[in-house]
């Protein structure tokens, strides 16, 4: 059985489309699992009337993405489980077509990522998680025209959690004191950290164009500012947690020069003090 796991914070406008997606797909064999990080916009009385088969979790505040996405995954059953935004609509045939996938992959392949483009269908979103020497992450084809190039399979660095299967052997073995997903990133980063703690464990990450589906992004509306604090700090933590400290120790005077100037800037942004909402998140 696949357990599909959407986190929700003020998701009103766009959980609608997303749980209208699901249900109408050919593939029944599944459970839908719905958990909110304290939104008082509706979004819960939405789901209890509209969607009874739905699962819900309800968490009286914002506990973040991982943790919240970590809530969903310990209450599923699934074999496998897929991760979804609020504002990601699938495709008609999506959840065939990436089962369909996963049954015939060898067993080291712990992560599927399916092309996700935006809204309009235009642009990609994200074929997956990308990184280079710096080890500064990226979501591949990001803004750019969808072409041939990204109809092929391929394996990737990571999977976009936006949308991404896993494995739940893979998720258990990766579990640790901070949860499937590391829950002191909140939110940002923490696919990637995840991504990059499967590999080392001998997992692959396949990205398979041929399920498709639509993301809005930012459905949470965080501000500009807080996005930056929180990529550069979980970057940063990201690298700490799994590269080989020798290397980052060569490579920190680089790793310096990228970095200093964003310090800098929201060190002065923010007069050299953390938001008071995420310092219990360092």
């Amino acid at each position: 059985m696949l357990s599909i796991v959407i986190v929700t914070f003020n998701s009103a406008q766009f959980i609608k489309p997303c749980l209208d997606s699901i249900f109408k797909q050919q593939y029944q064999d599944f459970e839908t699992i719905v958990v909110d990080n304290g939104s008082p916009d509706g979004t819960i009385d939405f789901i209890k009337k509209n969607h009874p088969a739905v699962k819900l979790i309800v968490n009286k505040e914002n506990l973040g993405a991982s943790c919240a996405r970590n809530q969903g995954i310990r209450a599923a059953s699934g074999e496998w489980i897929l991760t979804l935004d609020c504002d990601v609509v699938l495709e008609n045939g999506f959840l065939k077509e990436i089962m369909e996938f996963a049954k015939d992959r060898k067993d080291l392949v712990g992560i599927i990522q399916p092309k996700i483009l935006t809204q309009d269908a235009k642009r990609i979103f994200s074929c997956g998680i990308g990184t280079c020497g710096l080890r500064r992450f990226y979501d591949i084809g990001y803004n750019l025209t969808d072409a041939t190039r990204f109809n092929v399979d391929v394996s990737v660095f990571g999977a976009c959690c936006a949308a991404a299967l896993y494995r739940r052997k893979t998720l258990e073995e990766l579990k640790d004191k901070y949860g499937y997903f590391d829950e002191r990133f909140f939110f940002l980063f923490e696919d990637a950290d995840l991504s990059w703690r499967a590999q080392k464990k001998g997992w692959e990450c396949l990205y398979y164009p041929k399920a498709r589906c639509f993301h809005v992004g930012n459905s949470s509306s965080t501000d500009k500012l807080t996005r930056r604090y929180l990529s550069f700090r979980n970057r940063n933590l990201t690298i700490l947690k799994n590269q080989n400290p020798i290397l980052t120790l060569f490579m920190s005077p680089l790793y310096l020069l990228y970095d200093l100037p964003r310090f800098l800037f929201l060190a002065m942004k923010f007069k050299c003090r953390f938001p008071k909402f995420y310092q219990s998140q360092l």
